[in-house]
């Protein structure tokens, strides 16, 4: 046994030794065309926005008669006469993206903007 574990050592050390030639190591394919990130409108060029407790961060428009697609989301507040249940405020592909939940008697309505236009509305 002593013979055997004698040899092993050896035996590695010898399969290091070998004139193998070896390629150089090449650097990885460049990665396929990549999507340039499409750069968020900053806030201030929105207009005024909801923060994230439902407040807007200046005097709404008020030029909006009606909640349909397009509105601003302080248009969304004014119009409903009330602050939402909970807003929502990130970052996503698109840009600003917005969700305003208010919750009615017996359904809930959630309402989608993106950079300040509402996109749609969940009910």
């Amino acid at each position: 046994m002593r013979i055997c574990l004698g040899l092993l050592p050896a035996l590695l050390l010898a399969g290091c030794n070998t004139a193998e030639r070896r390629e150089p190591i090449q650097p990885p394919p460049p990665p396929s065309a990549v999507l340039p990130a499409v750069p968020a409108a900053p806030v201030a060029a929105l207009g005024p926005v909801l923060d994230g407790n439902g407040a807007c961060t200046g005097p709404a428009p008020g030029t909006a008669t009606a909640i349909e697609t397009g509105i601003g989301e302080c248009d969304l507040v004014r119009l409903k006469g009330r602050p939402p249940t909970d807003v929502l405020v990130g970052e996503g592909r698109s840009g600003r993206e917005v969700q305003v939940l208010y919750t009615e008697p017996g359904a809930k309505e959630l309402y989608f903007f993106v950079n300040n236009r509402l996109d749609r509305i969940v009910r």
